[in-house]
């Protein structure tokens, strides 16, 4: 669960966070597309049909010459924090995976207002579920409070949701994914190439336990989302070969997203969430 505690250490490390990440982070906010906004980029003569309140008075009183101010146009950044709520998700010791990465993302949004932009939380499993952009630090407590009810539960269908969700992205976003992505690699890489040619960091979520499986003899293993329960005797050799297997599927989804030019990021429920909150945002 998200407290008021972590809202409060987002507070205080803020300025930690704009001299390490925000400069790389928020990138230009301005483009050389023509438009009504906050800075002038430059003048033209007037010619009829001009709007007459882009006229610069000043500088006819100066020069008598008619000029028309041209602005800047101000295009600001939404950020897309879509967060895996299916059953595999609900596994951890210090935290659960979902519960770490709705603290990475609450990270983001935050991070997303003190720049003034946009933010977009999405969670999926069977479906998605949105909470659409808009601004405000109130928004940031409401979203917070959604998170720590949802139920984390159903199987995920990463493509079909990608898919849908593509249809929400619009102008200038950041997408970051959030979930252990322990599943099929062939859906994985579908999914992601649904979201276009946005910027775009998958960060994988994994707990130590299962990341490392400390265990021995005989033991009871559930799938939380097939509800299969496997009785199995975990050998050293057995562990080996599991270990193997979880490593080769996370080299494999590392490399996806390199092909893609998608960031990849690893991070453990037992880290230090700052630690990784800024291991994700120095590539940025």
């Amino acid at each position: 669960m998200i407290d008021t505690s972590f809202l409060d250490q987002l507070k205080r490390f803020s300025l930690i966070v704009r001299k390490r990440v925000t400069s790389n982070y928020k990138g230009a906010r301005r483009s050389i597309g023509q438009g009504r906004g906050l800075q002038i980029k430059d003048y033209k003569d007037y010619v009829a049909g001009d709007d007459i309140r882009t006229l610069d008075w000043k500088v006819f009183a100066r020069t008598n010459k008619l000029y028309v101010k041209q602005f800047e146009e101000d295009r600001t950044l939404t950020v897309h924090l879509i967060i895996d709520k299916s059953s595999s998700m609900n596994f951890g010791k210090h935290a659960t995976k979902y519960e770490y990465g709705a603290m990475l993302g609450t990270g983001f949004a935050y991070l997303a207002l003190r720049e003034n932009d946009k933010f977009e939380f999405t969670t999926f499993s069977n479906d998605i579920d949105t909470i659409r952009p808009r601004r405000g630090m109130s928004q940031l407590a409401s979203i917070v409070d959604k998170l720590n009810h949802l139920d984390i539960k159903g199987f995920s269908k990463f493509e079909e949701s990608m898919q849908k969700y593509r249809k929400q992205l619009h102008g200038r976003c950041l997408v970051v994914v959030l979930s252990d992505f322990l599943f099929n690699l062939d859906e994985l890489r579908e999914g992601l190439m649904r979201l276009g040619k946005h910027e775009i960091k998958v960060v994988q979520v994994l707990d130590r336990e299962e990341k490392e499986l400390n265990m021995y003899g005989d033991v009871k293993l559930f799938d939380s989302e097939s509800n299969v329960m496997l009785r199995t005797f975990i050998s050293r050799r057995l562990r080996q070969k599991y270990l193997q297997k979880l490593n080769d599927h996370s080299s494999q989804l590392h490399d996806t997203c390199v092909k893609l030019g998608i960031g990849f990021y690893q991070v453990t429920t037992d880290d230090k969430i700052f630690d990784s909150f800024f291991n994700v945002l120095k590539h940025a």
